[in-house]
């Protein structure tokens, strides 16, 4: 039997040696949930006497679950009314009075067998210094040094597990591939259950928490607070993706230029026309006055034509426009969280986010599986 090499001291816990007795990197089965067709592992091979052993307690420990399960059933006064309606109380009472005591007795041994064996293979450990302390191997067997009290002797169980998963681990075919996947198809099934239920009171009680005005404004308010800077720069993207674009190429066409420019000197030029005490004037100078109105008109349009071309050169510049957007995009990312059309719209997203999440997490993904043929 091959004795393994000391274990580093960079960890806390080395890797177990590969003793008979000893489940050699192992953990506790409550940290593997799933169970997967494991690759061949690069390591050598445990000795036929090893395996053998790992075998019969596999055997040895189910034996003895399986008869205390089938005593525990018959000592039971559930058993004693069916004995009774099936007219079988006396199979039952020569059970109690002749097979109980010796079974019991049998166990017992077993117990004190298991006992010695977590000792031998503890000093085992110990001596081939399998872990960082001595006492950590109690501690890494929890579940065998548990199991080892008559009231927690389902504990023994584990072990089987344990064993098992390393012999399949191994490349042995402890149990058929069908039963492997229908076992984890039930693990990951109750997983999710779990998981749903704890998900879904969680949102319920988000949702308790929010009815509070008192609650609702402060998590609005601070998660406005946390995350101004994304707001800003989220607001400063769209609005340089977006509204930056179409203002130039508004500006850049000639038709919206024209339009533009157009709209501002006919406004200009109806605004001279209208101002009464500039025709009265006008009007005063003979002969020249209405020509001279006339022109000032055409001026009037003209300059408002040029203005407007002169601004859209100089505020729609790449540089003085970006500046813009980025005053915009900071003035609204420093929005007033006092705002009941705000609160609104926070509250409709938050509700909306909370619905589909709910939703999403009420889908029982395992019913889509073909293990339940549904």
């Amino acid at each position: 039997m091959t004795v393994p090499a000391s274990p580093t001291k960079s960890s806390p816990i080395a890797a177990m040696p590969n003793e008979s007795s000893n489940l050699a990197n192992s953990q506790s089965p409550s940290t593997h949930s799933s169970i997967e067709q494991p690759p061949r592992l690069n390591r050598p091979k445990p000795s036929r006497f090893k395996l053998t052993y790992d075998i019969l307690m596999i055997v040895a420990i189910s034996i003895d679950l399986l008869l205390i399960s089938i005593d525990a059933i018959l000592m039971s006064g559930f058993s004693s009314n069916v004995a009774g309606w099936l007219a079988l109380s006396d199979a039952l009472n020569w059970y109690q009075n002749t097979l109980h005591d010796p079974l019991r007795t049998a166990g017992g041994f077993f117990t004190i067998f298991l006992i010695v064996e977590l000792l031998v293979r503890w000093a085992i450990a110990v001596k081939q210094k399998a872990y960082y302390r001595w006492f950590f191997f109690p501690f890494v067997h929890w579940y065998e040094v548990l199991g080892c009290f008559p009231q927690l002797r389902a504990l023994r169980l584990f072990r089987v597990v344990v064993i098992g998963r390393r012999l399949y681990q191994l490349g042995y075919q402890v149990l058929p591939q069908s039963w492997i996947a229908r076992i984890k198809f039930y693990i990951e099934l109750l997983l999710e259950e779990l998981s749903d239920r704890v998900i879904l009171t969680t949102i319920d009680n988000f949702r308790q928490q929010l009815t509070n005005p008192e609650t609702h404004k402060s998590f609005i308010e601070s998660t406005i607070a946390r995350n101004r800077h994304e707001i800003e720069a989220a607001l400063l993207s769209l609005l340089r993706t977006e509204l930056a674009p179409k203002l130039q190429a508004l500006t850049a066409s000639p038709g919206g230029s024209n339009m533009i420019a157009g709209a501002m000197g006919e406004a200009i030029k109806e605004g001279l026309a209208n101002t009464p005490e500039l025709r009265r004037y006008l009007r005063m100078i003979p002969i020249a006055g209405g020509l001279i109105e006339s022109q000032l008109q055409h001026v009037g349009h003209n300059i408002g034509e040029n203005v407007v071309i002169a601004l859209n050169e100089r505020l729609l510049d790449a540089e003085r426009l970006d500046a813009l957007m980025v005053a915009i995009a900071s003035g609204v990312a420093q929005i007033d969280t006092n705002n009941t059309a705000l609160d609104t719209l926070i509250s409709s997203i938050i509700e909306d986010s909370l619905t589909e999440f709910e939703a999403q997490v009420k889908v029982q993904q395992w019913k889509h599986q073909d293990m339940l043929n549904l």
